[in-house]
């Protein structure tokens, strides 16, 4: 991995913010999980005095900061590179094409309407960079056109402000155009190089075995090796200035680089850190460093976004994240290894704070073709290399802390993940048309005379009708106590004879996955309820309470039932049939476009919420509420002056324009307040992204003409470019 590099005035930006990424997070899509961006501040008058600064004595500097300070002064060339021959370079198609502003815009444009889950830049201004030769006073008109360009919808504006944009849109197309003519071919090459894989083969005719049949990549990044901190930046211990060994030396820098986080506030964390930390120390060091609290890791924040960092990645991405598969041009989801650090996980995780220790080339299996070569780092070799063309990864390792196998994998819009996706869903549209005979047999299960058929019998309704995961078996002491349907044990539920007027009422409350609380109380079936007390019966609080059952039966059975068949399939299955019903009942046709998303909004949270979806109230949430809130009561002023205005000349045809035009932009900042409250602890990108059929979405918007931009965004609609193009308005899943 590229070096990461920090800004010269590291001592300007005390006051600036860092957070980062959880790297145990599951990759599905990158970036299915949600990422914090820091913003660094830094003062004038600090930078001007910064050249004199360096020759000042550092002791009382926050070691940490000069750390960052010490990073950032380092070169960036310092990346671990395998050398590339012209064969593997593969000429002019190797060499990066970099399409920043484009890049920018077109985020802008396509921003996902759940604003809280996904970074959306900041707009920018529409105007032209060039001033006019005549430049005339900014007339209240002017300033409502530009409001109503921050505020509505493209599809919202009246049509004369419309064609005023387009003709905009057009000069700046035709000034950009003459600034970069090469723009418009790169964009046509792009276009050329999608590959449509879907028509070519549908997943019944594919087999699920052969997965490609020609497979070259350049193998992965590596994080380079540590350097040594200059010797004028010292760690204290106790007060005291302390050289440490480069091995000891490099943890520690782990540990002050997550000191804005709450996980150096959890004592696992600290415990398992210190634990890791005294082996990496000398004999020396050991004897010395005994309590972690007296050793001097105070806090610096800085900028990371780092605009060369970002040029350099960028040449590295052209270089290392892409792979050729079937003689077709494929992203890599994410080629660089990760680098060592600490280990954080997922809610009470027994083992953060654990090292992730480097990960050499000696630990990585190659996956590719036969006859393609790819050479190892200088001095190293590979640990294997495999030509196995029925998996999907293309390198893999065993990571230290879990001892679980790392992957390298191709990007989510690849044909490998889409041609899975597609499959994915058709086996959960198969379901659909052989659920009711399943649902009868376990029905009829609940009276089984075998103990364990009842348990399955239970456990399978559950999963069905609650949509529970199915869970698995684990050692706590190794991982996080999290349960599912089959491991749920007896302290996780209640039983209430009534409750809130409701009969035979369950009562869930577990830790899920990635340690989600699911707490739900929900009416069951008399004969489930029955059930339950016998299966609880002279069992403590931590015993199983299908103890008969585990996820490995379970799934056996249900392959019994359907090919394929698995708890998952339930889980996608009832989160499609939930959107489509829900899209069905809430959808207006004769709504406006911003009513009709709130409606999939509605639709998608009734599946997050079926899922058990959740997420923390974001910290910009009242921030953003009260900014909403100010919008609507201006606009509500507005609406009422030409309202007024509008009585006295009710024949001004332009006046009754702008009286509909604001009225519609009022009842749109209503809905979108609504729509930001009610999803404020619901994350709906997860299911929208791993468990919804995205040809409901994609018919939904083609059925009312909503831009496919308003449901997914950039990354998404690539994820999803198979069911964009084969779908069809009267698609039902």
């Amino acid at each position: 991995m590229a070096t990461e590099t920090e800004p010269n005035n590291a001592v300007a930006q005390q006051n600036g913010k860092e957070t980062a990424m959880n790297s145990e997070s599951q990759q599905e899509l990158s970036n299915s999980v949600p990422v914090e961006n820091g913003v660094g501040e830094t003062n004038g008058d600090e930078l001007k005095n910064d050249s004199s600064a360096k020759n000042e004595d550092l002791d009382d500097i926050p070691w940490s900061q000069r750390i960052r300070e010490k990073q950032q002064n380092s070169s960036t060339s310092k990346s671990v590179k395998r050398p590339v021959t012209p064969e593997e370079s593969g000429g002019e198609e190797a060499q990066p094409v970099v399409k920043k502003s484009a890049d920018k815009k077109r985020k802008t444009r396509q921003a996902s309407p759940e604003s809280e889950e996904e970074y959306t830049p900041k707009k920018k201004s529409k105007s032209s960079k060039t001033k006019p030769e005549n430049p005339t006073p900014k007339s209240s008109a002017k300033k409502e056109t530009k409001a109503e360009e921050d505020s509505d919808y493209e599809d919202d504006k009246p049509a004369k402000m419309k064609k005023k944009l387009t003709e905009n849109n057009h000069a700046k197309q035709e000034t950009s155009s003459s600034a970069s003519p090469t723009k418009k071919k790169k964009k046509a090459e792009e276009e050329e190089e999608v590959w449509k894989w879907w028509e070519e083969q549908s997943p019944e005719q594919s087999d699920g075995t052969i997965k490609w049949r020609t497979l070259e990549h350049k193998g992965p990044m590596f994080a380079p090796e540590y350097v040594p901190l200059p010797k004028n930046i010292k760690f204290k211990y106790n007060g005291k200035p302390m050289d440490l060994s480069p091995s000891a030396e490099e943890v520690a820098t782990f540990y002050a680089k997550m000191l804005d986080h709450d996980y150096t506030s959890k004592p696992i964390f600290n415990q398992n850190f210190f634990k890791d930390w005294r082996k990496t120390m000398t004999a020396a060091e050991r004897s010395t460093i005994t309590d972690l609290k007296k050793c001097d890791f105070r806090k610096a924040r800085s900028k990371e976004e780092k605009k060369a960092e970002k040029e350099i990645k960028d040449k590295e991405a052209a270089e290392y994240g892409f792979a050729m598969l079937d003689g077709y041009k494929q992203k890599i989801g994410n080629f660089r290894i990760e680098p060592p650090g600490l280990f954080r996980g997922r809610g009470e995780h027994p083992k953060m704070g654990c090292l992730k220790l480097r990960v050499q080339p000696e630990d990585v299996i190659i996956n590719c073709s036969k006859g393609v070569t790819i050479s190892p780092p200088k001095g190293h070799k590979w640990k294997e290399v495999r030509h196995d063309n029925m998996v999907t990864w293309l390198c893999s390792w065993n990571e230290n802390v879990l001892f679980s196998n790392k992957y390298i994998m191709l990007n989510p819009s690849s044909k490998l993940k889409g041609q899975k996706d597609w499959e994915k869903f058709e086996k959960a549209r198969k379901l659909k048309g052989c659920v009711g005979p399943i649902r009868d047999q376990y029905l009829l299960d609940f009276k089984s005379k075998e103990m364990r058929i009842r348990q399955r019998a239970v456990a399978l309704y559950f999963i069905d009708k609650f949509a529970l995961r199915a869970g698995n078996e684990k050692d706590t002491d190794e991982a996080a106590d999290t349960v599912g349907c089959c491991s749920l044990r007896c302290e996780h539920i209640k039983l209430h004879e009534e409750l809130d007027n409701q009969k035979y009422v369950v009562e869930f409350d577990f830790l899920g996955k990635d340690s989600i609380r699911y707490y739900n109380r929900v009416p069951v079936e008399k004969a489930v309820f029955k059930n339950l007390k016998i299966f609880m019966e002279g069992k403590e609080p931590g015993d199983d309470l299908f103890d008969r059952l585990d996820t490995s039966s379970l799934n056996a059975y249900l392959k019994e039932l359907m090919d394929g068949l698995t708890a998952k399939v339930f889980r996608t299955y009832n989160a499609s049939i939930t959107l489509q019903d829900q899209l069905d009942k809430l959808t207006n046709p004769d709504d406006t476009i911003h009513a009709k998303l709130l409606s999939y909004n509605r639709a998608n949270r009734q599946v997050a919420i079926l899922c058990n979806h959740q997420r923390a109230v974001p910290k910009t949430h009242d921030k953003a509420m009260e900014t909403l809130q100010n919008k609507i009561n201006e606009k509500k002023k507005e609406y009422k002056e030409i309202k007024a205005e509008l009585k006295k000349n009710k024949n001004d045809e332009k006046l009754q324009k702008k009286y509909t035009r604001v009225k519609e932009q009022l009842v749109k900042l209503k809905t979108q307040h609504t729509d930001k409250d009610e999803n404020k602890q619901i994350a709906l990108g997860t299911s929208k992204l791993n468990y919804l059929d995205p040809r409901i979405s994609v018919a939904w918007c083609k059925k009312y003409d909503i831009p496919i931009e308003k449901i997914y965004s950039k990354t998404q609609r690539d994820k999803f470019r198979w069911a964009i193009d084969m779908t069809k308005e009267d698609f039902i899943f």
